[in-house]
């Protein structure tokens, strides 16, 4: 069961946070006010779990600042993440539109801060705001299309290349530092590529040795993208592994 997450008073004003969000946005002065009275902020500490997998899906979650990690667990007990989220960002949505269980685990991957709608009031909004639910559907469809292309990498790429494609996602992300540094550690980013931590620390190892990138506690920084996204592209190493 998820922890509990408490309401945090005082910070930015929430009707100034909805008018900057990428999906609210869009959204008449009036309408943003109306949804502003059902929203609420949450702040919660670097590797809290905002939702276990088969919780109740009670609410759709925005990410104001930070990053999540979206997870699930796999039959010998590792992790498989499926996506990292950052601010501007929207997750939950799929049980919140169903009225179904959770369908994987959300971790705060750092410090976070959230906003929250509960169903009960999201869904009639929705209903009300025909614009707002064509943009959920996009948003749905944009991340079918990132799981396709994640099965056919896992399936079919050579390690290497897989690491490539995921350092350019991480570090290309809405939110993330423009020196090209990613808050990720390297057990992390081997559940996203799926290859055994050790393999994964190999290969990060030859590109850092090649300068390529930069290794830090908790961090990578990619300092050759045109390096990364060459193997990204063409794959031309053989999996070190």
């Amino acid at each position: 069961m998820a922890i509990a997450i408490t309401k945090q008073a005082g910070g930015p004003d929430k009707l100034a946070l909805l008018r900057n969000h990428s999906l609210f946005g869009q959204l008449p002065p009036k309408v943003i006010e109306h949804l502003g009275s059902y929203m609420k902020r949450r702040k919660l500490p670097r590797g809290s779990t905002i939702f276990e997998k088969d919780d109740p899906g009670t609410g759709l979650m925005g990410i104001l600042s930070g990053s999540v990690k979206i997870s699930v667990p796999s039959a010998d007990g590792r992790d498989v993440v499926l996506n990292i989220m950052h601010e501007g960002e929207i997750f939950g949505e799929i049980a919140l539109l169903d009225g179904h269980p959770r369908t994987a685990d959300a971790t705060a991957m750092t410090d976070c801060e959230l906003m929250v709608i509960e169903r009960r009031d999201f869904i009639p909004f929705l209903r009300s705001n025909p614009e707002l639910a064509i943009e959920i559907i996009k948003t749905l469809c944009s991340r079918l299309r990132r799981t396709t292309d994640q099965v056919q990498e896992l399936t079919f790429l050579n390690l290497p290349t897989r690491l490539a494609k995921a350092l350019l996602r991480l570090t290309d992300a809405e939110g993330a530092d423009p020196t090209r540094k990613v808050a990720i550690t390297q057990r992390e980013i081997s559940q996203i590529i799926g290859r055994s931590r050790e393999s994964t620390n190999k290969q990060l190892s030859i590109w850092a040795k090649r300068g390529w990138i930069r290794l830090q506690r908790g961090a990578i920084t990619v300092l050759r993208r045109d390096k990364i996204a060459e193997l990204a592209m063409d794959g031309p190493e053989l999996d070190s592994s």
